[in-house]
């Protein structure tokens, strides 16, 4: 499993229009190869910048198959406008954690 991680600044006051956007966009991601979440985080030190988390099977999954779709294309569209800055992307492999155990 790979994840993504975009951090995203939005323009001030474009918020709830950015989150109605990234709404309107996770089926695109849900039907993209390889795609096993999506999750949307935002800021509480800074309310306009949000983290988008996307865990894909393999990094090609996001960077050759989903970049290089129509639905990359239609997200961009929807999102784009509300960008203070280009995102930041990385990725990341989990090699450590997981869920607490549970109680005994």
């Amino acid at each position: 499993m790979i994840l993504e991680f975009a951090e995203i600044d939005v323009k001030a006051g474009h918020e709830a229009d950015f989150e109605s956007a990234v709404a309107q966009a996770l089926p695109l991601f849900h039907a993209a190869r390889g795609c096993g979440g999506v999750q949307l985080q935002r800021g509480i030190e800074q309310p306009n910048r949000y983290t988008l988390i996307v865990r894909w099977a393999t990094l090609e999954d996001h960077t050759v198959g989903f970049r290089g779709s129509e639905a990359f294309t239609r997200w961009r569209a929807l999102v784009s406008p509300h960008f203070e800055t280009p995102p930041r992307v990385q990725h990341a492999r989990p090699v450590l954690g997981g869920d607490r155990p549970r109680g005994r």
